[in-house]
């Protein structure tokens, strides 16, 4: 809530409907609590300590609790994400395959570190622990796409697919 009180986020009744639909899938409503928290990061576009402070109301939670899932899963955003989100996957085979030499090339062709978007909202850069893909290492995935055995110019023609 803000100093006023007033909820600056919130959910249409299309959405909260689907709430209330997720919530009882389950015999204890907060097992409910990561689609809605999905569902709340599509709609506000990140998830804000507003925005789990709203959850967190949706589910009889304290906001500490919802503020512990948002910050222990790396697919929940506290801030703004670009438009592609872009994941480089660091774990040992790909690190041992290339992967750093990819991610610094991306940093450099991006102009932002690990973490950062690109000015113009297009791009958020990541590094992540594992992506599930070791026959295709290095790799990361853009979006929903995973993309493998890169190298700087695949890493370039991939960037220019998505501007």
């Amino acid at each position: 809530m803000s100093a006023l009180g007033a909820v600056s986020v919130q959910f249409t009744r299309e959405q909260l409907a689907e709430v209330r639909r997720l919530q009882a899938l389950y015999p204890d409503k907060r097992a409910a609590l990561l689609p809605v928290l999905h569902l709340a990061q599509e709609a506000f576009g990140h998830i804000s300590l507003e925005a789990e402070e709203y959850a967190a109301g949706l589910f009889d939670l304290s906001p500490a609790h919802v503020h512990e899932v948002v910050t222990f899963y790396s697919l929940f955003f506290r801030e703004p994400r670009g438009r592609h989100v872009i994941s480089v996957c660091h774990n040992l085979t790909c690190h041992l395959l290339g992967a750093q030499r990819v991610l610094t090339h991306l940093k450099k062709r991006l102009g932002v570190d690990v973490g950062g978007t690109t000015p113009d909202g297009g791009v958020t850069l990541l590094s992540v622990e594992c992506l599930c893909a070791c026959e295709m290492a290095p790799m990361m995935q853009v979006n929903d796409r995973y993309e493998g055995n890169l190298t700087p110019e695949k890493v370039d023609r991939i960037l220019a697919e998505l501007r």
